[in-house]
């Protein structure tokens, strides 16, 4: 009988027991862990060797940074355990033992005298926030019970470590350790660990920045609990000078480098919280230093900016976005490398590569440097000098307008601009239609700095307009094929040319790039003085310096050789000596005389003779400001005169396709009204006309 009783009972325990197992199993499944708030990090933009260069706050305006545990010193760890939860490698997340021991306290006391909290249930409470309860601290429980199932122990400190709150906006230990420790947490000293063990108790009443001697004793009551503690990363004499130390805080803010590059790779969508650029830190500090400095010395609200980049990879290794960010004068906040701006000459040096790589011209070709109207274009040099008879190599050097007009004019700016963009370069010009003229050549669109900079380096590598690298894990694999724009001959003569410029004039600086014996560079100004560039490579590097107004004012008397040149060779010395053979050492375009040529390339202005003597384009039909009677869903033939093929029809904005490029072509208006017509040739010139199409009257009726 009393077997069939103990059995009985063992039958019913185990059944309630079942039965617990099945409920707690089910309300596990139907309501785990949330988790959340685990992923609401902080962006960060990190240099190539993993240092912090800006952090931005998340959604909640709470700066938490991703922290792993291996990154955080042992002691920390260490003192953590020994403070908040010594049984916490033991326990499955909720200690019975410091249950009970609270609990007797409590009860000798008539109050709380120590909580019971494991820090596996402080992650549980800061997962999931409420108001302090007895039914909260039993779903902590709970909840710690779920995690413990769920994660390891060092998942679980990883947990704590990145929500545990610090004052202020600061969550987690690495924003806490930059913050009032000045570096990141991999390397605290006793003191600073136990500061940052304490400060998650009362975040509010122990900042140290605000309330120091509540901090240093918070600290020393962690030195204290864990001398109770043996530890092979502290020793008892250890704490005691610990605590005898006085509270030594670094406050300071956290980096903030490189602000345009990082606010415009934190913006982009389905990228990791933590991102590693391919900024070098040092010299992305020092260059901002310069960048602040010579836009105070050229004026108030010119601005500066800059890349380097590292010709091989390209990737981007110093980003210059503003000279200041937070000078409202300069607009700083203006990211000047990606704006559109008129690039002024420094386009010249891909015409020049892409007539020599094609066959067109030679440097040795002769030019006329003469006034000289391309139908109804005129342009004029700088200063208004011209130089008569030149070479192509001279030309460039001297960057003369009239002959780089020539040879885009041989080239035809459609190619040339419909090649640079098919290769993702951006050229946008403006005005009712959008194809591009001679004017292009000496900055008649709009470019930007970065792409600037991708062209330089494919002229100084390989000849490809690769797109530039911001981003570590993004860089190119070295296998990868690429068209090649210009060819090495080609690429050999343009460096040739340009290397051999003179210098720009640099009596504030001691060093004249010792390190990069010939840099390949060309300068431009933009209509007005509104924007001042040089944009110039050497064997290992291209650098791009643009110096202007972001809201495109005029700055009379700084252009591209007496303002952006002497700064781009000042960046040049901030670089790293080059050691690889430099862009030209290799095969180069035959060094012949004017005479050796073949005679189609000795002269270049025999084909702009011709263009000049030739009409400009003209609308024939219909006549401007005429009237015009039209069928319903008609067409109508227009017709031009003079001009040089191919042309280009454009009506009301839009490009008529036609076959054969003539001066013909038939349009089906879309309704009647004003239209505006438009006629251009190969070299740029156009008329326009502006006409009004009306329904035909219909015929009186006969009477029978």
């Amino acid at each position: 009988m009393r077997r069939q009783r103990i059995l009985s009972a063992l039958l019913i325990g185990w059944a309630c027991a079942t039965l617990l197992l099945g409920i707690a199993w089910g309300l596990d499944r139907k309501f785990p862990p949330d988790l959340t708030r685990l992923a609401a990090h902080s962006k960060e933009v990190r240099s190539r060797d993993e240092r912090l260069l800006r952090a931005f706050t998340n959604d909640a305006g709470q700066l938490r940074l991703t922290t792993d545990i291996q990154e955080v010193d042992p002691k920390y760890i260490e003192l953590l355990i020994a403070f908040e939860d010594r049984r916490f490698r033991q326990h499955p997340g909720v200690d019975p033992l410091a249950i009970l021991r609270a609990t007797w306290q409590a009860a000798r006391a008539g109050r709380v005298v120590s909580g019971a909290s494991t820090l596996t249930m402080q992650v549980a409470r800061l997962l999931e926030p409420r108001p302090r309860s007895m039914a909260a601290k039993v779903l902590e429980m709970f909840r710690a019970l779920q995690l413990e199932a769920r994660f390891s122990k060092e998942q679980i400190l990883t947990f704590y470590l990145n929500l545990a709150p610090f004052g202020g906006n600061l969550e987690g230990l690495r924003a806490a350790s930059l913050r009032y420790l000045g570096r990141e947490p991999g390397d605290m000293s006793l003191e600073e660990a136990a500061l940052l063990v304490a400060l998650p108790q009362a975040p509010g009443r122990l900042r140290p920045d605000r309330y120091p001697e509540a901090a240093r004793s918070a600290r020393d009551k962690v030195l204290r609990r864990a001398a109770a503690v043996s530890s092979p990363f502290f020793s008892r004499a250890e704490l005691d000078r610990a605590r005898s130390s006085p509270l030594r805080i670094e406050t300071s803010a956290l980096p903030f480098l490189a602000p345009h590059l990082a606010r415009r790779l934190a913006r982009q969508p389905r990228l990791p919280a933590r991102l590693v650029s391919t900024l070098d830190l040092d010299l992305q500090r020092s260059l901002e230093t310069w960048a602040k400095r010579e836009a105070r010395r050229l004026g108030p609200n010119i601005a500066v900016a800059a890349l380097v980049v590292e010709n091989d990879s390209r990737q981007v290794r110093a980003y210059i976005g503003n000279a200041d960010f937070w000078d409202r004068g300069r607009q700083g906040q203006v990211d000047a490398v990606t704006a559109l701006r008129s690039p002024g000459s420094t386009l010249k040096p891909a015409i020049y590569a892409m007539a020599f790589a094609r066959g067109l011209a030679h440097p040795a070709t002769y030019v006329d440097d003469v006034p000289t109207r391309f139908g109804d274009y005129a342009p004029a040099n700088f200063m208004e000098r011209h130089y008569g008879q030149v070479s192509l190599a001279e030309a460039l050097q001297l960057s003369l307008n009239v002959p780089a007009v020539a040879l885009l004019e041989k080239i035809g700016p459609v190619y040339f601009t419909e090649t640079l963009r098919h290769e993702g370069l951006r050229l946008q010009f403006g005005g009712d239609d959008s194809l591009p003229g001679l004017a292009l050549a000496l900055g008649g669109v709009g470019t930007t700095l970065e792409d600037l900079a991708r062209l330089y380096a494919g002229l100084a590598h390989d000849g490809c307009l690769r797109p530039l690298v911001f981003i570590a894990a993004q860089e190119r694999k070295r296998a990868q094929p690429c068209k090649a724009l210009f060819g090495e001959s080609a690429r050999a003569a343009i460096a040739n040319i340009l290397g051999s410029a003179r210098k720009p004039a640099r009596p504030l600086m001691a060093t004249r790039s010792p390190g990069h014996s010939r840099i390949a560079y060309k300068t431009g100004t933009s209509y007005g003085f509104r924007d001042a560039w040089a944009i110039g490579y050497s064997a290992r590097f291209t650098v791009g310096v643009w110096v202007g107004r972001p809201d495109g004012t005029p700055n009379p008397g700084h252009y591209g050789a007496n303002t952006a040149a002497p700064l781009l060779f000042r960046v040049f010395d901030s670089l790293p000596r080059a050691k690889a053979a430099f862009p030209w050492s290799g095969q180069a375009m035959p060094m012949q005389s004017n005479g050796q040529l073949a005679p189609g390339l000795r002269h270049l202005n025999r084909g702009i003779g011709l263009a000049n003597r030739q009409a400009p384009p003209s609308i024939h039909f219909p006549p401007d400001g005429g009237r015009i009677e039209q069928v319903t869903g008609g067409i109508l033939l227009l017709e031009g005169e003079g001009g040089r093929r191919p042309f280009t029809w454009i009506v009301n904005g839009e490009i008529l396709a036609q076959r054969g490029a003539g001066r013909k072509a038939a349009w089906k208006p879309d309704g009647y009204g004003f239209h505006d017509i438009l006629l251009r040739d190969s070299l740029g010139r156009q008329v326009r006309s502006r006409v009004e199409l009306t329904p035909v009257l219909a015929q009186q009726r006969i009477q029978p």
